[in-house]
């Protein structure tokens, strides 16, 4: 096997093991969620702020032109995944604003993170999506390296290796939100 080969697959492999440490720390963090609705003060009427569902639309959309970035430079189509690779960032961009304003939303419903007037509830909710938002701020620098070596043509059909990992990440911060939103919706 060529040295070149030995580091593509190492660079894989480096990034699968980042990945599956991230779902354990937030299969830890839900199973702690989970574990703690049964203390007496656990909050069971709280509304996630309407943003969240629009975020969850936003970073979907995100991962569909990551994807067609990945598509549309494998097949020589510059102008195209141009138009995806900067539509991507700025989707990246749009779910994190509109992360805070649902902690906005949820700070103006009387919620709070700490102090006399928090409640563990919502202390692991913004402990989820904050730390969630922390992994989407990795994945635009991520993408933000992925477009510098994009624009300077170093990617093509045979040499994707970075923009495989970049969309790889991406797709599991993506998939991850999908996860948070749906338990934190659907489990009180």
């Amino acid at each position: 096997m060529a040295l070149d080969e030995k580091h593509k697959r190492a660079r894989m492999m480096m990034m699968w093991f980042g990945i599956i440490s991230m779902g354990m720390m937030f299969a830890g963090l839900t199973s702690a969620y989970v574990v703690s609705e049964n203390r007496p003060d656990w909050l069971t009427d709280y509304q996630l702020p309407d943003v969240f569902i629009w975020s969850t639309l936003v970073i979907f959309i995100s991962s569909i032109t990551f994807h067609l970035t990945k598509k549309f430079t494998a097949e020589g189509d510059t102008d195209k995944a141009n138009i995806a690779i900067v539509s991507t960032f700025i989707l990246g961009v749009l779910f994190i604003v509109m992360q805070f304003i649902g902690f906005d939303e949820i700070v103006e419903a009387g919620y709070y993170f700490t102090g006399s007037a928090s409640s563990i509830t919502m202390s692991f909710v913004y402990l989820l999506v904050l730390a969630h938002v922390v992994h989407v701020a990795a994945g635009l620098i991520v993408l933000l390296v992925v477009i510098y070596n994009h624009f300077k043509k170093k990617y093509s059909k045979g040499n994707m290796l970075g923009l495989r990992l970049g969309v790889t990440f991406w797709h599991f911060v993506d998939g991850l939100w999908l996860y948070l939103f749906l338990f934190l919706y659907f489990f009180r």
